[in-house]
Protein backbone atom coordinates (compact mmCIF):
# COMPACT_ATOMS: atom_id res chain seq x y z
CA UNK A 1 0.00 0.00 0.00
CA UNK A 2 1.25 3.04 -0.90
CA UNK A 3 1.28 5.96 2.01
CA UNK A 4 1.19 9.45 -0.04
CA UNK A 5 1.42 11.63 3.02
CA UNK A 6 4.44 9.25 3.89
CA UNK A 7 5.95 10.17 0.53
CA UNK A 8 5.34 13.75 0.53
CA UNK A 9 6.87 14.32 3.86
CA UNK A 10 10.16 12.73 2.52
CA UNK A 11 10.15 14.49 -1.06
CA UNK A 12 9.58 17.80 1.32
CA UNK A 13 12.46 16.69 3.08
CA UNK A 14 14.54 15.80 0.37
CA UNK A 15 13.82 19.18 -1.42
CA UNK A 16 14.56 21.24 2.08
CA UNK A 17 17.92 18.95 2.16
CA UNK A 18 19.09 19.32 -1.62
CA UNK A 19 18.11 23.41 -1.38
CA UNK A 20 20.49 23.72 1.75
CA UNK A 21 23.16 22.47 0.15
CA UNK A 22 23.04 24.37 -2.15
CA UNK A 23 22.60 27.56 -0.54
CA UNK A 24 19.10 28.44 -1.66
CA UNK A 25 15.38 28.36 0.38
CA UNK A 26 13.29 25.29 -0.03
CA UNK A 27 10.17 27.85 -0.21
CA UNK A 28 11.60 28.98 -3.73
CA UNK A 29 11.18 25.53 -5.36
CA UNK A 30 8.01 24.07 -6.13
CA UNK A 31 7.19 20.86 -6.34
CA UNK A 32 4.95 19.49 -9.03
CA UNK A 33 3.08 16.14 -8.29
CA UNK A 34 2.61 14.41 -11.50
CA UNK A 35 -0.58 13.02 -11.26
CA UNK A 36 -0.78 11.13 -14.76
CA UNK A 37 -3.10 7.97 -13.87
CA UNK A 38 -3.84 9.08 -10.67
CA UNK A 39 -7.60 9.27 -9.39
CA UNK A 40 -9.33 12.41 -7.86
CA UNK A 41 -9.14 10.77 -4.38
CA UNK A 42 -5.37 10.28 -4.63
CA UNK A 43 -4.75 13.95 -5.69
CA UNK A 44 -6.89 14.78 -2.92
CA UNK A 45 -4.72 13.39 -0.59
CA UNK A 46 -1.97 15.12 -1.78
CA UNK A 47 -3.82 18.39 -1.27
CA UNK A 48 -4.92 17.12 2.40
CA UNK A 49 -0.83 17.36 2.86
CA UNK A 50 -1.28 20.85 1.25
CA UNK A 51 0.14 20.05 -2.24
CA UNK A 52 -2.07 22.56 -4.76
CA UNK A 53 0.32 21.99 -7.93
CA UNK A 54 -0.39 18.96 -10.12
CA UNK A 55 0.94 18.17 -13.56
CA UNK A 56 -0.77 16.23 -16.40
CA UNK A 57 1.13 14.22 -19.46
CA UNK A 58 -2.27 14.08 -21.43
CA UNK A 59 -5.16 16.42 -22.47
CA UNK A 60 -7.83 14.09 -21.41
CA UNK A 61 -6.95 13.58 -18.16
CA UNK A 62 -6.98 17.30 -17.62
CA UNK A 63 -10.20 16.99 -19.01
CA UNK A 64 -11.46 14.51 -17.03
CA UNK A 65 -9.80 15.28 -13.48
CA UNK A 66 -10.24 19.40 -13.07
CA UNK A 67 -13.92 19.28 -11.88
CA UNK A 68 -13.90 15.87 -10.08
CA UNK A 69 -10.68 17.55 -7.97
CA UNK A 70 -11.84 21.09 -7.59
CA UNK A 71 -15.61 18.85 -6.23
CA UNK A 72 -13.83 16.75 -3.81
CA UNK A 73 -11.56 19.28 -2.53
CA UNK A 74 -13.88 22.12 -2.13
CA UNK A 75 -14.03 22.00 1.80
CA UNK A 76 -10.17 22.54 2.05
CA UNK A 77 -9.97 26.09 2.76
CA UNK A 78 -7.30 26.65 0.17
CA UNK A 79 -8.56 24.54 -2.60
CA UNK A 80 -8.42 27.77 -4.67
CA UNK A 81 -4.94 27.54 -5.04
CA UNK A 82 -5.10 24.81 -6.62
CA UNK A 83 -3.13 24.66 -10.40
CA UNK A 84 -2.81 22.55 -13.38
CA UNK A 85 0.28 22.03 -14.93
CA UNK A 86 0.33 20.70 -18.95
CA UNK A 87 3.96 19.31 -18.84
CA UNK A 88 3.54 16.24 -22.02
CA UNK A 89 3.83 16.95 -25.40
CA UNK A 90 0.84 18.76 -26.46
CA UNK A 91 -0.65 18.63 -29.84
CA UNK A 92 -2.04 21.83 -31.53
CA UNK A 93 -4.96 20.75 -32.32
CA UNK A 94 -6.12 19.90 -28.32
CA UNK A 95 -4.83 23.06 -26.94
CA UNK A 96 -8.85 24.23 -27.07
CA UNK A 97 -9.56 21.91 -24.56
CA UNK A 98 -7.06 22.55 -21.90
CA UNK A 99 -6.43 26.53 -22.78
CA UNK A 100 -8.90 27.46 -19.86
CA UNK A 101 -8.30 25.04 -17.33
CA UNK A 102 -4.29 25.01 -17.56
CA UNK A 103 -1.97 27.29 -15.05
CA UNK A 104 1.16 26.71 -17.14
CA UNK A 105 2.19 24.89 -20.31
CA UNK A 106 5.66 23.24 -19.80
CA UNK A 107 6.27 21.85 -22.93
CA UNK A 108 6.19 24.48 -25.86
CA UNK A 109 8.83 23.40 -28.51
CA UNK A 110 7.36 24.69 -31.47
CA UNK A 111 6.10 28.06 -32.84
CA UNK A 112 3.17 26.29 -34.54
CA UNK A 113 2.01 25.18 -31.11
CA UNK A 114 2.66 28.21 -29.73
CA UNK A 115 1.03 30.07 -32.17
CA UNK A 116 -2.25 28.03 -31.48
CA UNK A 117 -1.58 28.46 -27.20
CA UNK A 118 -2.12 32.53 -28.39
CA UNK A 119 -5.10 31.92 -30.81
CA UNK A 120 -6.72 30.23 -28.18
CA UNK A 121 -5.90 32.10 -24.91
CA UNK A 122 -6.81 35.36 -26.75
CA UNK A 123 -10.56 33.98 -27.36
CA UNK A 124 -10.82 33.43 -23.89
CA UNK A 125 -9.54 36.62 -23.06
CA UNK A 126 -6.33 35.92 -20.50
CA UNK A 127 -2.60 35.75 -21.11
CA UNK A 128 -1.07 31.89 -20.73
CA UNK A 129 2.27 31.16 -19.12
CA UNK A 130 4.29 29.26 -20.73
CA UNK A 131 7.82 27.22 -20.14
CA UNK A 132 10.08 26.32 -23.77
CA UNK A 133 11.16 22.39 -23.33
CA UNK A 134 14.87 21.76 -23.72
CA UNK A 135 16.60 18.57 -25.26
CA UNK A 136 19.22 18.82 -23.16
CA UNK A 137 20.54 15.81 -24.56
CA UNK A 138 19.86 16.00 -27.79
CA UNK A 139 17.56 12.75 -27.82
CA UNK A 140 15.94 12.08 -31.36
CA UNK A 141 13.26 10.03 -29.59
CA UNK A 142 12.24 13.31 -27.26
CA UNK A 143 10.55 16.41 -27.73
CA UNK A 144 12.03 20.24 -27.42
CA UNK A 145 14.44 22.24 -28.69
CA UNK A 146 17.86 22.32 -28.90
CA UNK A 147 19.58 24.85 -26.45
CA UNK A 148 21.39 26.35 -30.07
CA UNK A 149 17.81 27.16 -30.98
CA UNK A 150 15.95 28.42 -28.45
CA UNK A 151 16.90 31.91 -28.68
CA UNK A 152 15.42 31.25 -32.21
CA UNK A 153 11.90 30.18 -30.66
CA UNK A 154 11.99 32.87 -27.75
CA UNK A 155 12.56 35.52 -30.51
CA UNK A 156 9.64 34.06 -32.58
CA UNK A 157 7.17 33.90 -30.18
CA UNK A 158 7.75 37.29 -28.63
CA UNK A 159 7.09 38.97 -32.18
CA UNK A 160 4.46 36.70 -33.18
CA UNK A 161 2.02 36.43 -30.33
CA UNK A 162 0.04 39.11 -27.97
CA UNK A 163 -0.89 36.38 -25.38
CA UNK A 164 1.93 34.45 -24.26
CA UNK A 165 4.15 34.84 -21.16
CA UNK A 166 7.61 32.81 -21.77
CA UNK A 167 8.30 32.27 -17.92
CA UNK A 168 11.23 30.06 -18.85
CA UNK A 169 12.50 26.77 -19.41
CA UNK A 170 11.82 23.54 -19.19
CA UNK A 171 13.98 20.20 -19.52
CA UNK A 172 13.62 16.40 -19.63
CA UNK A 173 17.01 15.04 -19.41
CA UNK A 174 18.38 11.44 -20.43
CA UNK A 175 17.71 8.52 -17.78
CA UNK A 176 20.36 7.51 -16.14
CA UNK A 177 21.05 4.76 -13.40
CA UNK A 178 23.58 7.03 -11.25
CA UNK A 179 21.83 10.77 -11.03
CA UNK A 180 25.07 12.36 -10.89
CA UNK A 181 25.66 11.14 -14.72
CA UNK A 182 22.80 14.21 -15.75
CA UNK A 183 24.25 16.75 -13.89
CA UNK A 184 25.84 17.79 -16.47
CA UNK A 185 22.65 18.59 -18.31
CA UNK A 186 20.63 20.40 -15.94
CA UNK A 187 23.87 22.48 -15.57
CA UNK A 188 24.10 23.02 -19.21
CA UNK A 189 19.89 24.17 -18.97
CA UNK A 190 20.71 26.22 -16.03
CA UNK A 191 23.11 28.38 -18.35
CA UNK A 192 20.97 28.47 -20.83
CA UNK A 193 18.27 30.30 -18.47
CA UNK A 194 20.22 32.45 -16.79
CA UNK A 195 22.27 33.84 -20.00
CA UNK A 196 17.93 34.46 -21.74
CA UNK A 197 17.30 35.49 -18.64
CA UNK A 198 19.71 38.12 -18.32
CA UNK A 199 19.14 39.38 -22.15
CA UNK A 200 15.57 39.17 -22.50
CA UNK A 201 13.92 38.44 -19.36
CA UNK A 202 11.96 41.53 -17.42
CA UNK A 203 9.50 41.63 -14.68
CA UNK A 204 6.07 42.34 -16.17
CA UNK A 205 6.93 41.67 -19.75
CA UNK A 206 6.13 38.80 -22.01
CA UNK A 207 9.23 37.23 -21.32
CA UNK A 208 9.66 36.94 -17.56
CA UNK A 209 11.46 34.23 -16.66
CA UNK A 210 11.46 32.84 -13.61
CA UNK A 211 10.79 29.13 -13.29
CA UNK A 212 12.91 26.46 -14.21
CA UNK A 213 11.56 23.41 -14.58
CA UNK A 214 13.97 19.98 -14.24
CA UNK A 215 14.19 16.93 -12.27
CA UNK A 216 11.67 13.64 -11.43
CA UNK A 217 11.53 11.40 -9.08
CA UNK A 218 14.85 9.54 -9.82
CA UNK A 219 17.28 12.82 -9.92
CA UNK A 220 14.95 15.79 -8.18
CA UNK A 221 17.50 16.45 -5.76
CA UNK A 222 20.33 16.73 -8.01
CA UNK A 223 18.29 19.20 -10.20
CA UNK A 224 17.48 21.36 -6.98
CA UNK A 225 21.36 21.56 -6.45
CA UNK A 226 21.87 23.08 -10.06
CA UNK A 227 19.05 25.66 -9.89
CA UNK A 228 15.59 23.63 -10.83
CA UNK A 229 12.91 25.62 -9.49
CA UNK A 230 10.39 23.51 -10.10
CA UNK A 231 10.56 19.78 -9.51
CA UNK A 232 7.85 17.05 -11.07
CA UNK A 233 7.49 14.41 -8.72
CA UNK A 234 5.28 11.92 -9.57
CA UNK A 235 6.37 7.85 -8.90
CA UNK A 236 8.09 9.34 -5.70
CA UNK A 237 4.09 10.70 -4.55
CA UNK A 238 1.66 7.99 -5.35
CA UNK A 239 4.32 5.10 -6.33
CA UNK A 240 4.43 3.16 -9.61
CA UNK A 241 1.44 3.73 -12.00
CA UNK A 242 -1.57 2.92 -12.63
CA UNK A 243 -2.34 2.76 -16.66
CA UNK A 244 -5.88 1.00 -15.39
CA UNK A 245 -7.26 3.58 -14.66
CA UNK A 246 -9.76 5.05 -17.26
Amino acid sequence: MVDIRENIAKVLENIEAAAVRSGRNAEDITLICVSKTRSAEEIATAISCGQYVFGENKVQEIQDKVEKVQHIAEMDPNSHNIKWHMIGHLQRNKVKYIIDKVDLVHSVDSFRLAEELDLRAGQHGRKIEVLLQINAGGEAQKNGVLSSEAEELLQSIEKGTENIIVSGLMSVVPIADDPEDVRGYFREVKRLFDDIKGRYSKEGSRIDFKHLSMGMTHDYEIAIEEGATMVRVGTGIFGPRNYNVS
